[in-house]
């Protein structure tokens, strides 16, 4: 009996069993076999019978800032697929199968982080433990653990297209509307019941999530959205303003410089949402409030360090714990730190001007604004430098992000950073952004703002960013939600639009969170752990978020356009309405000629 006769035999046999199945029984590759979804669910597309894997993972825990801790049992599945017009095209996908009992029919994408298209196993249990099949893609990368800058270039110069459209939408349309069917399949769900459809990522993930819900409106019944890196071709230079604006000003901050100002505005505005906790709630009071200058003078002292962890306090910003990094936060993310010396001195003139640039944001030389800043209260780890310890002087430390983003993405060179930043400016940066506008506006810009599709099919988006997020500024996703408010209701107020999105499309801005997580630079502050299942109550049960439940020293986060404030000595929450705060979010972007959404 040949294989595929004997896959034949199982797929009849398959639906009388499938119900009444064990996880065990579930986990081998005939069952799954019988289970893959049909040659027409997607087109063009070709699974590979045989190529199917299984483990069964008994009494698995799990802990993570984004998901509920648990400890279950679950099936690895493993399959690959073709493209049929692409000769040697191979892409693999995972799929976790949670037990019969516990499936509550809802499939689970979850997403990469950095430059990877996924999160490996740091995400994809969040599916499982909502009862869900959960799954992630390699993209058609090699395997689980090649990011995209891999296989970005053919040769040095010519563009892998195929990857770049993979990396940007493609796949994870391939991995939803497969998983969807497998999950369907493999616990015999008749037609006649609905498999919810559901997405969670964060930072490149939460891009991703974006590049599905504008394109194929009715894949996702709701979305779990954090701090996006929409806006790729700004999002990426924009890494490189910190260095442009030392080597203009010619003047490189020590880190100990840096962290003493970013400190001492934490305490200068943590009380202005009226409460004294460690937390900045209220970044656009501190804005709006807060004479940087007063920070010069003050004296500042650090002890001298190895390189092997953050010169901010507690660690990585994010939360992330110093030492070995998650696979999807690579050194692109958070470059190794040089060796540094003790350092002592004071908040010089100098350092404060490089900061005041670093928050203002990018202009050109005509004094036209090509991209907006981080909030007052973050770590500038985008304006981080350099001990030279040969010259025993500070220097420009070229940040790996957006150094590989212009060598690689932009000059199209096989290479993971810039040699130099000699000769470039303000004007450079801005040119690149265009560029990259241009050249990727189709596959990775990701911020087509009518989602009327989406709306009309009934899904629903919870977005969230981290109000302190030093990687990607929270004002990037303040913006999308405008584009998205002033595009789909030209025609009413601010307050009728905003109640017509509040429909279908949330913002939530976390008090102090770093960047997809909890900032060690302000101990205490919150991350929301269960955006996936309010999203699931939010679609299966009705039941919109008014607030956000979080952990940390706060538990409840405002909904935008609404802003924190304690009362009643700091005891009482309340979500106001604060038109100056609001306008403080708003930035026109006139450096362009076309929109910027």
């Amino acid at each position: 009996m040949t294989a595929m006769f004997q896959i034949l035999v199982i797929a009849a046999l398959f639906t009388a069993a499938a119900a009444k199945a064990s996880l065990h029984e579930i986990c081998t590759s005939s069952f799954v076999r019988a289970a893959l979804p049909a040659k027409s669910i997607v087109s063009g597309v070709t699974i590979n019978a045989l190529s199917v894997e299984t483990t069964l993972v008994a009494n698995a825990s799990f802990s993570s800032s984004s998901y509920p801790s648990a400890t279950l049992d679950y099936c690895n599945v493993t399959f690959a697929y073709s493209h049929d017009n692409i000769p040697g095209d191979v892409v693999h996908v995972t799929y976790w199968l949670p037990s019969a009992r516990q499936f509550q029919n809802r499939y689970v994408s979850t997403g990469g982080g950095g430059l990877a298209i996924n999160s490996g196993k740091s995400a994809i249990p969040s599916g499982v433990i909502a009862g869900a099949v959960s799954g992630i893609t390699d993209g058609g990368f090699g395997n689980f653990n090649t990011m995209w800058n891999k296989v970005f270039l053919q040769k040095e110069g010519v563009i892998n297209w195929q990857a770049t459209r993979m990396f940007g939408f493609q796949a994870h349309h391939e991995l939803a509307t497969l998983g969807k069917q497998f999950a369907r399949n493999i616990y015999n769900v008749t037609d006649n019941r609905k498999v919810y459809s559901y997405y969670q990522g964060c930072s490149e993930g939460g891009r991703e999530g974006w590049s599905q819900v504008q394109r194929f409106a009715d894949q996702f019944d709701g979305a779990a959205i954090g701090a996006p890196a929409i806006r790729y071709g700004q999002q990426q230079v924009n890494h490189l303003v910190g260095n442009i604006i030392e080597q203009t000003m010619g003047y490189f901050p020590p880190l100990c410089e840096l962290e003493k100002i970013a400190t001492l505005t934490i305490a200068a505005c943590d009380g202005l949402d009226g409460r004294v906790d460690g937390i900045v709630s209220r970044s656009d009071l501190c804005k709006l409030h807060f004479n940087i200058n007063t920070t010069i003078g003050t004296s500042y002292r650090c002890e001298a360090s190895s390189g092997a962890s953050f010169p901010f306090p507690g660690g990585l910003p994010g939360g992330l714990p110093n030492g070995p990094l998650p696979r999807s936060h690579t050194r692109r993310q958070f470059p190794p730190q040089n060796p540094t010396p003790a350092q002592s001195g004071t908040v010089t003139a100098e350092g404060v001007a490089v900061v005041s640039a670093f928050l203002n944001g990018l202009f050109d030389s005509q004094g036209r604004r090509a991209y907006i800043s981080w909030q007052h209260g973050t770590i500038f780890d985008d304006a981080k430098t350099a001990y030279n310890a040969n010259t025993h002087k500070w220097g420009v430390s070229i940040n790996g992000l957006g150094g590989e983003w212009a060598a690689r993405f932009l000059q199209l060179k096989d290479t993971s950073s810039l040699e130099s930043l000699n000769g470039l400016t303000y004007d450079t940066l801005k040119e690149w952004m265009v560029l990259g506008m241009d050249r990727y506006g189709d596959t990775l810009q990701t911020t087509y703002p009518n989602l009327t599709e989406f709306r009309s099919a009934g899904g629903k988006v919870l977005h969230f960013h981290g109000e302190q997020d030093n990687s990607i500024p929270t004002a990037a996703s303040v913006r999308y939600y405008e584009s998205v408010r002033t595009t789909m209701y030209p025609g009413q107020t601010f307050n009728q639009s905003v109640a017509a999105l509040d429909g279908f499309y949330r913002l939530f801005l976390v008090p102090g969170a770093g960047h997809c997580g909890s900032n060690s630079a302000q101990p205490g502050s919150p991350w929301p752990q269960t955006t996936l299942q309010t999203v699931i109550d939010w679609v299966e049960k009705g039941s919109a978020p008014e607030t956000l439940t979080a952990k940390g020293k706060i538990d409840t986060i405002c909904r935008w356009p609404l802003r924190p404030m304690w009362s009643v000595n700091g005891t009482v929450l309340n979500c106001e309405y604060h038109q100056p705060s609001l306008d403080s979010w708003v930035y026109e972007l006139d450096a362009y000629d076309v929109p910027v959404y």
